[in-house]
C-alpha cells in the first residue's frame, strides 16, 4: 500500500502505469479518484493489497479546497470553459463561514456532468465531451465538517471532511450560489483517506530516489490497512494478529 501525494497533471491511471512500470508489479490499483488538476493523497494498492481497495474506497475524506467567486466553468474547476460571470456581492469572512457550516449534515448532490460516474454504463464524462448533458439523480452525502480556512480577494479556502461519493466541484458550485453568485474550484488537496494522511504520503520521485525502502513502507501500510475497522468486519483477525511488522525477505506481500 503506497500512499502517493499526487501532483497537478498526471490522472489516476497515469500514477498507476507509473508504479507498475517502477516497481515491476503487474497487480496495482487505486483507491479513491482524484482529478487531473488535483492534487494530494492517492492510496495505491498493488498485489494482495487490491482486494481491499473497498475499504478505502468507502472510507471518509478530507479536502482542502479553493474556491474562486464570481466566475463558472462547465467542468466546476480551472480546467473548464468559462459559461457564466457574476458580480460577487459584498460579503464578510462572517457571512462566508456561516454560509459553509449551513452545508454539515446530510447534503444532496447532483454528480457534475465531467465526472467518472456511469449512468447505464457508460461514465459521464464520456458524455460530457460529446456536449451531451442527461438528468441525474441526487446522491445523499454526508458533510461532517465544512469550515473556512480564508476569505480575500473572492477567493474562498476552505477544508470538507466528507463521506464517500463528494464531488467537491459541485459543493464549491453550490457555496457560491448560496453566496448569490457563481464560482469553480481553482485548487483542491486531498489530506486524508481513510487513515492515510498527507503527512504520511510520498510523491513518485521521492518514492523512486528512496531505493528499496518504498517496500517496508508499503508493508506497514498494508497491515494498518488490514487491521482497519472496515477491513476486520470482513477478515479473522486471528489472520491480522500474527502478521510480522516487517515483511518477509521475498516481498511476496507485493505480489
Amino acid at each position: 500500500v503506497l500512499v502517493i501525494d499526487k501532483a497537478v497533471g498526471p490522472s489516476n491511471f497515469d500514477v498507476v502505469r507509473e508504479v507498475r512500470h517502477w516497481t515491476r508489479i503487474k497487480k496495482v490499483g487505486h483507491a479513491g479518484s482524484l482529478d487531473p488538476f488535483a492534487t494530494g493523497v492517492l492510496v495505491v494498492l498493488t498485489g494482495k493489497a487490491t482486494k481491499l481497495s473497498n475499504a478505502l474506497i468507502n472510507a471518509d475524506k478530507r479536502y482542502q479546497a479553493t474556491l474562486k467567486l464570481g466566475e463558472a466553468t462547465d467542468s466546476m474547476d480551472c480546467t473548464g470553459s468559462k459559461v457564466e460571470t457574476q458580480e460577487v456581492p459584498q460579503l464578510t469572512a462572517d457571512r462566508v463561514a456561516e454560509t459553509l457550516a449551513s452545508f454539515q449534515g446530510e447534503w444532496h448532490q447532483v454528480p457534475p456532468m465531467h465526472s467518472a460516474k456511469k449512468v447505464k454504463g457508460v461514465r459521464l464524462y464520456e458524455l460530457a465531451r460529446k456536449n451531451i448533458s442527461i438528468e441525474r439523480k441526487p446522491i445523499a452525502v454526508m458533510l461532517y465538517e465544512v469550515k473556512l480556512l480564508s476569505f480575500l480577494n473572492g477567493l474562498v479556502k476552505f477544508e470538507v471532511h466528507c463521506s464517500k461519493g463528494t464531488y467537491i466541484r459541485s459543493l464549491g458550485d453550490e457555496i457560491a450560489r448560496r453566496l448569490g453568485t457563481v464560482g469553480h474550484l481553482t485548487e483542491l488537496r486531498r489530506l486524508s483517506c481513510g487513515s492515510f494522511s498527507i503527512d504520511q504520503s510520498l510523491t513518485l520521485d521521492q518514492l523512486k530516489q528512496g531505493g528499496s525502502s518504498w517496500q517496508s513502507e508499503a508493508y506497514r501500510n498494508y497491515v494498518k490497512l488490514l487491521s482497519a475497522e472496515r477491513v476486520v468486519r470482513h477478515h479473522n483477525a486471528s489472520k491480522i494478529s500474527h502478521l510480522p511488522t516487517e515483511p518477509n525477505s521475498d516481498m511476496s506481500f507485493l505480489n
